[in-house]
This record gives structure tokens, C-alpha cells and sequence, in this order.
């Protein structure tokens, strides 16, 4: 069981990536990274979940005008993150992520257990946003007069539905584009950014003409309890930032690229919520705020109808984006863990023409077309979180690993103030963490052991790891002192 704590070194990593017949095409440019980015982040969080967040629901207290507060705690445990994040994709310039990261400071083990949480991830948000995509599709239809069989856009189970068709062909139709090429996508991504960029500047501009400063009190109903548990929700807001490095091995120039779009599009996002809740809370009283449709019913409920269809249309764009990148980072993992051997090989298979993952592709749209089309997701964004969270732990634990084992190591970028960022960056998620509901702590403890046994069963025997033990090493202990 060795094996399972040995990593793998950083130049063995670049050069498995450089090797035929992995390799894919590096066609994406700083713009075209930062664009995923914001693709990933802004969508079903600030259309949907601020509503829940702001009034609260059965299992949790709303934050009330505090939401403001939120947004700028969840921003800041994902800014620190982001910095993490953005050392090693400099120094390991690879598909993968934090699967990749902690292969080279953790070992395969707690790289597996990453991975395997960042399935989670970006599979249940995939399926989560697709159906999201959906209700929002037939909102607008409906606006227009044109009504759908509600046996075809609700699953089994919920007002006599049989399948969510519409969720099950966004899916499908986006797993098409995206075995043609990520470029492609990339360019379908930077449009709809900037559709639902605009859309979201539209309600800011708009809104601030119609905010009472009396509905910001008071302020913290609910007190911290309240802003707390709020951030643990809108966490999901924010969450696909990370899915830009996932993209590292087909950017131009990664060194430099995947760092500035990682910080780039979390702070552009977090500006924009926290201006957006502001707008939000100031429009209506925070006990009134539509928690389905939040966004689009502040408009209407100041005579802004027009806009609210606008609103409407724009979240639409941005789920649509959400998805996209959200597929992809599923698939770049599913990828980097099949070349490493923990996964079956032709998962890794790369398209002759396309230059692209094409059968984890295909796998990866399958199977969420299936379950969105079949499963009702209850709480998909708190288990989401809490994989991503789990996920953003060991990477900023990962960054004191590899500075004490690997301090020679090029960095072309730095994480600063070493250890105290990491250590902030690790209790910051764990504190989001301890604000999710137990329930989700115990879906995350079921998916946990499933993966293990996948990995004692198959994984453990198939590593590459296994053929090549020169290449790695077993981790010396770690002295904090040492982590500067």
C-alpha cells in the first residue's frame, strides 16, 4: 500500500502530457481563459441562489441585506484558493487541476480522493444547471405563449413528468460542440459571457434607480449565524473558477495565461455580486425576494416588467456558459486520470482530427444528459460545495507540501505570503464547510468510500505509478517552518 502515497514528480507530469498519443492542441488564449472563467462562475448562483440565500429556507437562516457579507466571505476563501491554484498551474501546466496538483505534493492516494471529489463536483453541478437551464427555458417559452407537455420537462415523479427533454438535449447538443473542439466552445462561451455580462450590468444600472436604503435594515437579521450559513449556499456561485486550470495543457502560453484568468475572473465575479446583492436587497425587502427567480422578479415587482424578461434571457445564456466549462472540467479530470492509469485507458483516447478527449467526452455527456433527464437534484448545490470545498482544501495544503519537498522547483508564479495564505486559504473552506447541513456531510462520506473501493479495485493495480517507481518518491514529513 506504499504505492498509494507516492508522487509523482513534477517533470514526469509535463513530459507524460508532451508524450503522442495524449497530447492535445493549445489553442486558448489569456482572453479565452479568463472567459471560461467567468463563463463557469456567473450563472445559477446570482440567478437563482440568492433568493435562498437572502430569505433563507427550512433546513438554514437567510442572510438578509447581509448577503452582501457573503458573497464577499465565499470570495475571499475562493481568492485564496485562486492564488494556490495559480502557483501550480504555472509550474505543472497540465490537464487535471488539483487531481494533478496533489499527485506531485500528496501522493496517488489523496490524489485519487480528489478526483474523485472533483467528479463530484462538476458532475452533480452539471446536472444540477442543466435542469436549471431547463425551468428557465419554459419560464420564457411560457412568456410567449407557447406551453410544453409537462410530461416532457419533469422528470419521474414531479406533476406527471417522464423526462426533462430539455435538459437531456442542452446537454447532449453542448457534449457535440465540445468533441468538435474546446476552441469552439471557448469562442460560444466568450459570446454568451458577454451577453449575460450585459445582462447582469442591465439590472445593476436599472435596479440602483429603484433601492430604498430602508429595506438594508436591518442588516443582519439573522445575525452571523445567518451570513454564514448564506455563504456556505451562494459558495456555489462561484464555483468553476477553478475548472480554467483544468484547461492549462491546451492554453498558448499556461505560465502566464492560467494565473491571470483565475484571478481575473474571480475578481471581476465578485465584484459584480456583491454589487448585484447590494441592488438586490435594496430593491425589495429581503422577506419578500422571489427565491426562485430572484434576479428578474426585483425587476417586476418595480414595474420593470420588460426588464425582468431580459433578466430572464440572460440567465438562460449564463447557465447555458456554466455548462460548458462545467463539462469540460469534468472531462479534462476524467482524462488526466485515465493517462495516469487510475482510470481505463481509453478514457484518454484523444480524437485524430479533433484534437480532443472525445470518448470521455461522450461518456462524461451521456451520463449527465441520463440523470438530468431521470433524477430531481434536491441538494445538489450543497454537495457540490462540499466536494469542491474538500477539493480546495488539499490544494492550498498541497502549496506547503511542495515548497518544503520541492523548493527549487521554477514557479514562474509565486502563491505570496507562504505559509499564511495556504493556512487561511484551508481554514477558510473548512469553515464554509462546517455550515453545510449533515445530510450532505453524509452523501459526501458514501461518495468517499465508493471511490475508494474503485481505487483499492482497480486503480491500485493499474497506476503507472506501479511500472515506473523511480520516478516517485515517498513524502518526507512536513515541517511548517520549512513551508516559506
Amino acid at each position: 500500500m506504499h504505492q498509494a502515497f507516492r508522487t509523482k514528480s513534477v517533470d514526469q507530469i509535463i513530459s507524460d502530457c508532451d508524450a503522442q498519443p495524449h497530447k492535445l492542441k493549445r489553442t486558448l488564449t489569456a482572453f479565452d481563459l479568463t472567459a471560461l472563467g467567468i463563463g463557469a462562475i456567473i450563472g445559477t448562483g446570482i440567478f437563482v441562489l440568492v433568493g435562498t440565500a437572502a430569505v433563507g429556507d427550512g433546513t438554514r437562516p437567510g442572510a438578509g441585506p447581509g448577503l452582501v457579507l457573503s458573497f464577499i466571505m465565499s470570495g475571499a476563501a475562493c481568492v485564496l484558493a485562486a492564488l494556490c491554484y495559480a502557483e501550480f498551474a504555472s509550474m505543472i501546466p497540465v490537464a487535471g487541476s488539483a487531481y494533478t496538483y496533489s499527485y506531485a505534493s500528496l501522493g496517488e492516494f489523496l490524489a485519487w480522493i480528489t478526483g474523485w471529489n472533483l467528479v463530484l463536483e462538476y458532475g452533480v453541478a452539471c446536472v444540477a444547471v442543466s435542469i436549471g437551464w431547463s425551468g428557465y427555458l419554459v419560464s420564457i417559452l411560457e412568456r410567449m405563449g407557447i406551453h410544453l407537455p409537462t410530461e416532457l420537462v419533469n422528470p419521474p415523479g414531479v406533476d406527471g413528468g417522464i423526462v426533462n427533454l430539455p435538459a437531456v438535449l442542452i446537454v447532449l447538443a453542448l457534449t457535440g460542440l465540445l468533441v468538435i473542439g474546446v476552441k469552439e466552445s471557448a469562442r460560444v462561451t466568450s459570446v454568451i459571457v458577454a451577453v449575460k455580462l450585459a445582462v447582469v450590468l442591465f439590472f445593476i444600472g436599472v435596479g440602483a434607480f429603484a433601492v430604498d436604503p430602508a429595506n438594508w435594515s436591518p442588516f443582519m437579521p439573522n445575525g452571523f449565524a445567518g451570513v454564514g450559513a448564506a455563504a456556505a449556499v451562494i459558495f456555489f456561485a462561484y464555483i468553476g473558477f477553478d475548472a480554467v486550470s483544468t484547461t492549462a495543457e491546451e492554453a498558448r502560453n499556461p505560465q502566464r495565461d492560467v494565473p491571470i484568468a483565475l484571478i481575473a475572473s474571480l475578481g471581476i465575479c465578485t465584484l459584480l455580486y456583491v454589487v448585484v446583492a447590494a441592488v438586490l436587497t435594496g430593491i425589495v425587502p429581503y422577506t419578500q425576494i422571489h427565491v426562485k427567480a430572484p434576479v428578474a422578479e426585483a425587476l417586476n415587482s418595480v414595474g420593470i416588467r420588460w426588464g425582468g424578461a431580459l433578466v430572464a434571457t440572460g440567465a438562460v445564456a449564463g447557465i447555458t456558459s456554466v455548462l460548458i466549462v462545467m463539462l469540460i472540467g469534468q472531462i479534462r479530470v476524467f482524462y488526466a486520470m485515465s493517462r495516469d492509469g487510475l482510470l481505463w485507458p481509453w478514457l484518454s483516447a484523444v480524437h485524430p482530427k479533433y484534437g480532443t478527449p472525445h470518448h470521455a467526452t461522450i461518456i462524461t455527456g451521456v451520463s449527465v444528459a441520463g440523470l438530468a433527464g431521470f433524477v430531481s437534484i434536491g441538494e445538489a448545490a450543497g454537495l457540490t460545495n462540499i466536494g469542491t470545498l474538500f477539493a480546495f482544501t488539499l490544494v492550498c495544503g498541497a502549496i506547503l507540501v511542495l515548497r518544503r519537498t520541492r523548493p527549487q522547483q521554477r514557479r514562474p508564479f509565486r502563491t505570496p505570503f507562504v505559509p499564511w495564505i495556504p493556512i487561511l486559504g484551508m481554514l477558510a473552506c473548512m469553515w464554509l464547510m462546517y455550515f453545510l447541513p449533515a445530510v450532505t456531510w453524509w452523501r459526501f462520506l458514501i461518495w468517499s468510500v465508493v471511490g475508494v473501493i474503485l481505487y483499492v479495485g482497480y486503480g491500485l493495480s493499474h497506476s503507472k505509478l506501479a511500472k515506473g517507481v523511480s520516478t516517485c518518491e515517498i513524502l518526507p514529513p512536513l515541517n511548517p517552518k520549512d513551508a516559506r
